[in-house]
């Protein structure tokens, strides 16, 4: 009975480790909450990199989080806030990064370089494949080669 109540001890003190972890911010209005909820899961932790600052128990995620619930108190706007972390961390931060020229040639180039080496292959193929003219020059030394290689199978 003691073992199953100190299990039971156990298992609370841990739950309530775990509670405690979790931030709890407290906004004036739902609207504002729900802009902080949609920031958090939009904005991504620079240290996790793959992982939304809502999600990550990085130092800096909690410090963007600080940051973005201190902007929303502010009365700052979504895009407003965003703006704020790509000032500061570069598009890096936005999961959603605008359009730029340096971006497109990121997308494009691989394709371009697949197209290339696809028409390249192509080319070579045809040049490969095209039949070459053979002179009676031609024939005479295939003949002489095949006749060595029968007279060194029959020694």
């Amino acid at each position: 009975m003691n073992a199953v109540l100190m299990m039971l001890a156990m298992a609370m003190a841990m739950s309530l480790a775990v509670y405690s972890a979790e931030d709890k911010y407290e906004f004036s209005t739902p609207e504002r909450a729900a802009t902080f909820k949609e920031l958090t899961h939009e904005l991504r932790c620079p240290k996790c990199q793959n992982q939304n600052i809502a999600d990550s128990d990085a130092i800096v995620a909690k410090d963007l989080r600080d940051k973005v619930v201190t902007l929303v108190h502010d009365g700052k706007s979504k895009q407003e806030v965003i703006d704020y972390m790509i000032d500061r961390y570069g598009y890096f931060v936005h999961y959603q990064p605008p359009v730029t020229p340096a971006t497109i040639i990121l997308w494009v180039l691989p394709i371009l370089i697949v197209i290339i080496g696809f028409g390249f292959i192509v080319f070579r193929q045809k040049k490969a494949s095209r039949k070459q003219n053979w002179s009676t020059d031609d024939e005479k030394k295939l003949a002489k080669l095949i006749a060595q290689y029968q007279r060194k199978e029959q020694q």
